[in-house]
């Protein structure tokens, strides 16, 4: 790390916040989320202390964080939608990795799980019936391009949905990507997260889950992937 990058990297350290997610023990090591001042709006610092995983490219261990800055970036590219990557960095300290991944909040969104709690009956049928339509699209695009969430809960899928004079408009948002890997067999990825999914999908009642399943199943076969 260069004394550059080593100044950036101490000052996000230093920089201290409300726990959101308090640092608990996996993997080896500790990882947990502090909400921070922004100036535009919020960011979230998932802060990590020897939480690594291994693989046949790094089986000593490599910070997760990484991974996920990864795949937001591959993401972001495939048009998805995901938090606004601010900062990733990581150093060895002795034999301690230190992690940082920085991103901004996502305004207006909610958690699908939440949504369903708070908001799902105070909206027109369009516009849930076009926010399951939205959800399974873009989980088919990510599938299509190879890729498996590797956590996909209802916590972790970000929603909004607003009504207008011209009719209601939906955007979907997919966070905690460190799981997150390719597969080379895009079926298997599909196949793993929808049943995860299917496990996790919070209040999700069974008649939307069956319009959302239909909704992912179309966009694989029109991206080539029945």
């Amino acid at each position: 790390m260069s004394g550059t990058a080593s100044r950036g990297f101490e000052r996000w350290w230093r920089t201290e916040g409300e726990w959101v997610e308090e640092a608990n023990q996996r993997r080896g090591g500790e990882s947990g989320v502090q909400r921070l001042p922004g100036e535009r709006r919020s960011l979230y610092c998932k802060r990590q202390s020897g939480h690594v995983h291994r693989s046949l490219c790094h089986p000593l261990g490599r910070p997760t964080v990484l991974r996920e800055a990864e795949s937001i970036r591959a993401f972001r590219a495939l048009g998805l939608g995901v938090p606004e990557l601010v900062y990733c960095g990581a150093r060895k300290q002795g034999d301690t990795w230190q992690a940082l991944l920085v991103t901004e909040e996502l305004p207006g969104f909610v958690a699908l799980d939440r949504w369903y709690a708070t908001q799902a009956e105070s909206v027109s049928p369009a516009a849930r019936g076009l926010l399951l339509d939205r959800l399974g699209q873009s989980l088919a695009l990510m599938h299509a391009a190879g890729w498996q969430h590797g956590c996909l809960y209802a916590k972790h899928v970000f929603v909004r949905v607003e009504e207008g004079s011209y009719g209601p408009t939906v955007e979907v948002a997919l966070i905690d990507l460190e799981k997150c890997r390719r597969r080379w067999r895009r079926k298997f990825a599909a196949r793993h997260d929808m049943a995860q999914f299917s496990r996790h999908r919070g209040g999700m009642p069974p008649a939307d889950w069956e319009r959302l399943l239909a909704a992912h199943s179309a966009a694989l076969a029109a991206l080539g992937l029945c």
